[in-house]
């Protein structure tokens, strides 16, 4: 069990502080049941409600920074994906992103800047899928080595490109 203060990785919503652990008092609501009261980082206005019993969705702590060092390290070393079908390669998108695993971030992150390199160098524009996966790939990897390594999220990224 999580402690409360404690940062976790929770699904699609990235980096959370366990702000409380209780029993919620709203109808409809199993009485007895204990649950995590989540502040995403991304929100810190918004608060999830997530059952202490539940394993449904992936939820961990965050990474050490010596995990955080040598993901870094291995970052040259990742592949990218390369789906040429457009729902299918969503759908990938979407199962890295929920899967809560830095190096499935990086894979997109990678992945994303290959194809927005080759779209730009067409004329094209980056798509609106893309976009988004990449900013959420980003923000989850970002916030998340901004707690491991204790720096500010806004220093990650030169962070690792000085690591490269």
């Amino acid at each position: 069990m999580f402690k409360i203060g404690e940062y976790v990785v929770h699904g699609r919503n990235g980096v959370c502080k366990i702000d409380d652990i209780t029993k919620l008092e709203i109808s409809g609501a199993d009485k007895d049941k204990l649950y995590y009261v989540l502040v995403p980082m991304k929100s810190e206005q918004s608060k999830v409600f997530y059952p202490v019993d539940n394993n449904r969705v992936t939820m961990r702590s965050v990474i050490s920074k010596d995990q955080a060092e040598d993901i870094v390290n291995e970052i040259k070393s990742i592949e990218p994906l390369w789906i040429n079908n457009e729902r299918l390669r969503e759908a990938k998108y979407k199962e890295a992103i929920s899967s809560c695993d830095c190096v499935e971030w990086i894979r997109i992150i990678k992945t994303l800047h290959m194809r927005n390199k080759e779209r730009v160098q067409q004329g094209k524009k980056i798509t609106y899928v893309d976009d988004r996966y990449l900013k959420e790939a980003k923000e989850n990897l970002y916030e998340e080595f901004s707690i491991a390594l204790d720096i500010e999220k806004d220093n990650v990224e030169q962070y690792i490109t000085d690591h490269l």
